[in-house]
């Protein structure tokens, strides 16, 4: 029995270290956003977890004392920590859903109230007959089993539902993307916990796959952080970098590659006048005008933030007729935007575009080309404009 709580307990430390490191990372960072301090609730919850679960295998192998107290105890702070759980989670959905009021007490009382209810539930009865719950030899029935799964359970699928939802009506990859990560980890915390429950009790499936999918989370969020513009949610200048690093990324046969450089007329003015969270207001309308012009075309593009109010596409078209078209659908889209968004200011765009050669050609000598065009471009552009300085 004491090779079946060693083999037990292993999983779960090692899913507290593995926990513990990424809660360690997150602390000694300096993103602190809502979703990333929900996250290290999660973390933190299912530590917890994890430790009380230990404990509840050195009883249930016979190692430490099984009386009705260690037994009722370890199993109700399972069972407890389990619900706990569930609450974090669902907050963090809500925080990276941006679910509107989601910190109004009411709606975090509502949140928590199945989990009360499931708590109170599990004490009354326990209360009229503890045999209900555990057996003569000290062991949970069937009841327990099924009060312990039921409301987190219920819970998660309901969040599965919401976020597989989500994720199919989703035009936007990457807001796919997130919807499927977010909906996929229920689905294999469940699968984990009823493998365990129904199928191999003595093997912590719950800990195996609650500690992968946490750390598959965790290698995004990684991921994401090095290569997206966490304002805009573009690719960063690093991506680009990847990006172009690769010949075969830059010349693709039968196509022609173009750069476009592009930045925000009078961007410092709108900062000095506005204030900078206007400055970024202006600047998610831009990517969000050039996320939807680039999807309109059928072509090859990368779209990232260069810098600042900088962006850049680099473009294979079969036609050069196609960077026109590209080009005037930016403006257009741009336009649209500004007119829904109703702002005070005027956003227009700068744009230089070049074609890289077939020969003795590099992407930053090209770059410098499209650069001194996009400067060009903005002097037009602030002629036009001149009404508005």
């Amino acid at each position: 029995m004491s090779e079946y709580f060693i083999y037990y307990a292993s999983f779960n430390i090692v899913g507290v270290i593995i926990f513990g490191i990424m809660l360690g990372h997150d602390l000694l960072g300096v993103d602190r956003q809502e979703k990333q301090v929900r996250y290290d609730n999660v973390l933190i919850a299912f530590m917890l977890y994890f430790i009380s679960d230990s404990i509840w295998a050195g009883v249930d192998s016979g190692l430490f004392p099984a009386n009705k107290l260690s037994v009722l105890g370890t199993n109700f702070l399972n069972f407890f920590l389990s619900a706990y759980i569930t609450y974090t989670w669902i907050r963090y959905v809500m925080a990276v859903e941006k679910v509107k009021n989601r910190d109004r007490l009411l709606n975090r009382f509502l949140i928590l109230l199945p989990v009360l209810l499931s708590i109170v539930v599990m004490v009354i009865t326990y209360v009229i007959n503890p045999k209900m719950l555990i057996d003569e030899n000290f062991k949970t029935t069937g009841l327990f089993d099924f009060l312990f799964v039921c409301v987190p359970y219920l819970i998660l699928i309901v969040v599965i539902i919401y976020e597989l939802k989500k994720a199919v009506r989703e035009n936007d990859s990457i807001e796919k993307r997130k919807h499927l990560y977010v909906g996929f980890f229920p689905i294999m915390v469940v699968l984990g916990g009823l493998l365990q429950i129904l199928l191999m009790p003595t093997l912590p499936g719950f800990c195996f796959s609650c500690t992968i999918f946490m750390l598959i989370f965790f290698i995004q969020s990684l991921d994401d952080t090095v290569s997206t513009d966490p304002l805009t949610k573009l690719n960063n200048r690093g991506q680009l970098n990847r990006y172009v690093s690769q010949e075969s990324n830059l010349r693709i046969e039968g196509k022609q590659t173009y750069i476009i450089m592009m930045d925000i007329n009078y961007f410092k003015q709108i900062n000095d006048t506005y204030g900078h969270s206007e400055g970024d207001r202006a600047l998610i309308i831009l990517s969000n005008a050039l996320v939807q012009a680039v999807r309109s075309k059928s072509m090859p593009m990368f779209l990232a933030r260069y810098g600042g109010d900088e962006f850049i596409i680099i473009a294979h078209p079969r036609e050069e007729s196609e960077i026109d078209n590209l080009k005037n659908s930016i403006r257009e889209i741009l336009s649209d935007l500004c007119q829904k968004e109703n702002k005070d200011y005027v956003i227009s765009v700068g744009i230089g575009i070049e074609k890289l050669r077939e020969e003795n050609d590099s992407f930053s000598k090209c770059m410098q080309r499209a650069d001194a065009k996009l400067y060009e471009d903005k002097e037009r552009c602030k002629k036009e404009l001149k009404g508005y300085s």
